[in-house]
């Protein structure tokens, strides 16, 4: 049964319900200020502290970073309370109501200090189709299927939605009878990702078992993993992504707990026939059942386009088995550290999560309503990644938006 707020957006909300209430970090006068969404509205939790609505102090820092630390214990009693504030009939409604601010006017910043940027490649057919460009014969390496495989980011670059992505320069060689040159990509590309955030980290020198992997996750977000798709292939061999990827990396501002999760967990997808079985460390661990789209919205559409759905339950490996496999070798990792799924790609062509796949390489160009096509994304795109939640006799939650335009070159 839906719980029922007195905050009536919330009613009707399609990512914002008392089911979800997702933290995020906003601007309130000169400093940043934590907050959860509800329907419309963001309810101000500093202020809440404040006026003895809630006990958590790590409510009024200017990171989720804190809350992050104190692990699930803390969380759970901290939704708990904030369920009993919002729902219908809550004594402390007309103190509440002093707290709320317009979601849509608020400026929304980056919702922790992100100490390291993990990003990982764990969907088989992202994995398959690109393999399939490069290698025909070969798709995918021979250790694909036994180890999770990912690189280590850029955290400085990471955005929050609405920044502005400049297209940036790099070397490339289209004629591999020629010398590089150094020019403004000319195959810029979006990557539709799912990101997970670390709650409580584990000691350098230690692992973290994949049954406890659950209590080391706070939340999840959206990732647009923007990627120059001919910089990278000039420079990913033989240590693998760079400058390709360093220049800009977006999120969405509200960060789904895993315990809002819980409802849309699933078996993880059957291994086909023949595929080994995931080595001890890495067996278990739940899936998601998260629905994920792309928009794109160039500078002569009134309103944006969806150019891919996937679902994140198709993926290969699970949230529990990178976390798990990250730690293995007494990696420590901290609150507030970003673990990114990579590519969520599926079996249709019109589940595909990038460009590269969407176009096959630029050689299948997307029509779009105002006439236009597009091989990869040109100045003045704004790309909309959206993502949400939805099983019979649970509540529909959502992730909001996660929003990026590109923007010319630096002369």
């Amino acid at each position: 049964m839906a719980l029922v707020s007195w905050i009536d957006s919330a009613n009707i909300s399609q990512d914002f319900p008392l089911e979800n209430l997702p933290f995020g970090v906003f601007r309130a006068g000169r400093r940043a200020r934590i907050g959860v969404a509800v329907g419309d509205r963001i309810l101000d939790l500093c202020a809440a502290f404040e006026d003895d609505l809630i006990a958590e102090d790590s409510c009024t820092r200017e990171t989720l970073n804190e809350l992050m630390a104190r692990g699930p214990e803390a969380l759970r009693a901290l939704r708990t309370r904030l369920t009993e504030i919002l729902s219908e009939g809550s004594p402390d409604r007309h103190r509440a109501v002093k707290h709320l601010l317009s979601r849509q006017n608020a400026e929304m910043l980056l919702p922790v200090t992100i100490g390291d940027y993990t990003d990982f490649y764990a969907s088989l057919h992202h994995a398959t189709n690109v393999g399939s460009m490069l290698r025909p014969d070969n798709p995918l390496l021979p250790n694909y299927k036994h180890v999770p495989i990912g690189y280590h980011g850029r955290a400085s670059s990471v955005v929050i939605s609405g920044t502005s992505v400049r297209r940036p320069w790099g070397q490339l060689r289209d004629d591999a009878s020629k010398p590089p040159t150094f020019a403004p990509s000319r195959r810029l590309d979006y990557e539709l990702e799912l990101g997970a955030f670390i709650g409580r980290g584990n000691a350098q020198g230690s692992a973290i078992p994949i049954g406890e992997a659950q209590d080391h996750l706070f939340g999840f977000c959206l990732v647009n993993d923007w990627s120059a798709r001919d910089i990278q292939t000039w420079e990913y061999q033989p240590l693998g992504p760079f400058l390709a990827k360093s220049f800009a990396t977006s999120i969405s501002p509200w960060v789904v707990t895993a315990e809002a999760l819980a409802p849309f967990r699933v078996e993880p997808a059957a291994r086909a026939e023949g595929d080994p079985e995931p080595l001890p460390y890495l067996a278990g661990g739940d899936a998601y059942d998260i629905t994920l789209e792309v928009y794109i919205k160039t500078a002569k559409m009134s309103g944006p386009v969806r150019v891919s759905r996937g679902n994140f339950r198709d993926m290969y490996w699970t949230v529990a088995q990178l976390l798990t496999h990250h730690a293995s070798n007494g990696c420590n990792l901290r609150p507030g550290d970003l673990i990114a799924s990579g590519t969520v790609s599926g079996t249709e062509k019109d589940a595909r999560g990038c460009l590269l796949e969407r176009t096959w390489r630029g050689t299948e160009p997307l029509e779009l309503p105002s006439g236009e096509t597009r091989a990869f994304l040109e100045d003045g795109d704004e790309v909309i990644l959206r993502g949400y939640c939805v099983r019979e006799g649970a509540t529909r939650i959502g992730f909001g938006e996660c929003r990026g335009t590109v923007t010319a070159a630096a002369s």
